[in-house]
Formats: structure tokens, sequence, C-alpha cells
């Protein structure tokens, strides 16, 4: 997957990755339609950071979807 190309595509595959890593419980909460491809350099951001570590606190879970949720299509 080419992640350095800006698509409805590697949002959807970006988002779902970060659900999968973080184990959200109620994953329909955070939907690829949510976001659009304006914020797509933030989520690739939040994206890289994630699957760079290898677990997360329940503080950095929660600023990860905070940060998600801030990211939202308006």
């Amino acid at each position: 997957m080419d992640l350095s190309v800006k698509s409805a595509e590697n949002i959807e595959y970006m988002i779902d990755q970060i659900k999968e890593k973080l184990n959200i419980v109620n994953a329909g909460a955070i939907k690829p339609t949510h976001f659009d491809e304006e914020m797509y350099e933030e989520i690739k951001d939040i994206y890289e950071m994630i699957m760079k570590k290898s677990s997360f606190s329940i503080n950095e879970m929660q600023a990860i979807v905070e940060e998600l949720g801030s990211l939202r299509k308006q």
C-alpha cells in the first residue's frame, strides 16, 4: 500500500489499522467515512506513530481517540 498517495482508500486502510492496533471496542464510532482527504497528513501522522509503538496506556489511547475525533468532518 502506497500511503504517500492521498486517497479515500488509504484513509480507510489507516483508520482500520488504527482501530485494530488499539483494540477499539466501539469500532463503529470511528469510520473511515468520517474523515476527508483534507486531514490526510494528520491521519497519516497518527497512523505512523501508532504503528511504531507496541503498547499504549489508557491515557494515550484516550488522547488518540480524542485527536481522531477532532479530525472528523464537520
